[in-house]
């Protein structure tokens, strides 16, 4: 499954709003510094789906495509 996301970077907070099926909007506290923006939002985006998460396009966008994958297992 695909999903665009936009960054909200530097918040004081985490978290995810769902817009629309296919539209989110996720608030980080990172700042966008040598991709540490991006792993953070990968995590919380693991966590929230509980899946595998993947940027597939705008790795310097605050808009992203991210692909959603399999179930994540847990032992």
């Amino acid at each position: 499954m695909k999903i665009k996301v936009k960054i909200h970077d530097g918040s004081s907070q985490e978290k995810i709003e769902k817009i629309s099926n296919d539209l989110y909007e996720v608030w980080i506290r990172k700042k966008p510094v040598e991709g540490k923006a991006n792993v953070e939002m990968i995590k919380v985006l693991k966590k929230y789906f509980n899946k595998e998460v993947k940027i597939v396009l705008g790795l310097t966008s605050r808009e992203k495509i991210v692909e959603i994958g399999d179930c994540i297992l847990t032992e």
